[in-house]
């Protein structure tokens, strides 16, 4: 199930999409994270902390879930 990340701005960063979905608690634990599991941004690998997601990425975190930024 494909969960949505409503956002009011133009973008969010990957590390920002991590935390407000609760799959970790605090921005230092996005690094260690994004090293220890596979995360796809619409289809393709992706490890940046910093990657701008914006209105329509879907966001996949195998095990964890999928999420789609909505503005």
């Amino acid at each position: 199930m494909t969960e949505t990340i409503e956002i009011t701005t133009e973008y969010i960063t990957l590390g920002q999409l991590l935390k407000l979905s609760g799959v970790v608690d605090t921005g230092g634990a996005v690094k260690p994270f994004l090293a220890e599991h596979d995360v796809y941004l619409n289809g393709e690998p992706e490890n940046r902390r910093g990657k701008k997601l914006y209105d329509g990425d879907l966001v996949e975190l195998p095990d964890i879930g999928k999420f789609e930024i909505s503005r």
